[in-house]
């Protein structure tokens, strides 16, 4: 491999380590346990451990190590801050970019009956992708580099306070529904309305998921 191929070899896999939660939020790595982990020399680990803290998902500790990002209340509040400031304003001026076809295919997945959800990884990533859509329909390079760092912390809390229950994923997948029906009708407006909604019954059921999650701190 080329160097700067292992440099992002590295970069992946402790990132998806973290993201994962493999590597615990608020845990203290270090670069031994790294260079096993990953199979790759300190030189790419260095590399992409500079790549990730400015990410803001480990904190280099020096003599101690490196630390994983902790999952706190103030972060659930900076990340759904951030969502709700961005994911509003992009179906209002940019939902029309999104084509009716696309839309009606998330109609249909959204109508489905939640019982018969067999693979919370799957709906999850469907989630992620529906979401993720308005972001990439502004085309706005920074907008989409931010959300990409909000998106990693919203999955590092999924995963590690557990999944929702199904009562949140029943809720949730209606209020996709709704944003997806004003969306049909072109309704950018209510559309966006209906977003920001939803992402506030996120953050409370981020915020019910957390108290139950011993590692959360204020």
């Amino acid at each position: 491999m080329k160097k700067e191929t292992l440099k992002q070899h590295a970069y992946n896999i402790i990132k998806d380590k973290i993201i994962n939660c493999e590597y615990a939020p608020s845990a203290l790595l270090n670069e031994e346990m790294l260079k096993e982990d990953v199979q790759a020399s300190r030189t790419p680990i260095r590399d992409a451990l500079g790549r990730l803290e400015q990410e803001g998902l480990v904190t280099i500790l020096p003599k101690k190590g490196i630390m994983v990002a902790p999952l706190t209340i103030r972060e659930i509040n900076m990340v759904h801050e951030a969502r709700t400031l961005i994911e509003p304003f992009a179906i209002l001026h940019y939902g029309n970019k999104i084509s009716d076809e696309i839309y009606q295919n998330y109609f249909r997945i959204f109508q489905r009956d939640t019982a018969n959800v067999s693979d919370l990884n799957e709906y999850y990533e469907t989630d992620k992708q529906f979401h993720q859509m308005f972001i990439d329909a502004t085309s706005n390079d920074y907008l989409i580099s931010t959300y990409e760092r909000i998106a990693q912390q919203n999955t590092r809390l999924r995963i590690y306070s557990g999944r929702k229950s199904r009562n949140r994923l029943l809720a949730s997948q209606q209020e996709h529904l709704k944003i997806v029906e004003y969306c049909l009708k072109q309704d950018w407006a209510l559309a966006s309305k209906a977003m920001e909604e939803h992402l506030y019954h996120s953050k409370e059921a981020s915020f019910e998921a957390a108290f139950h999650a011993d590692s959360m701190t204020i």
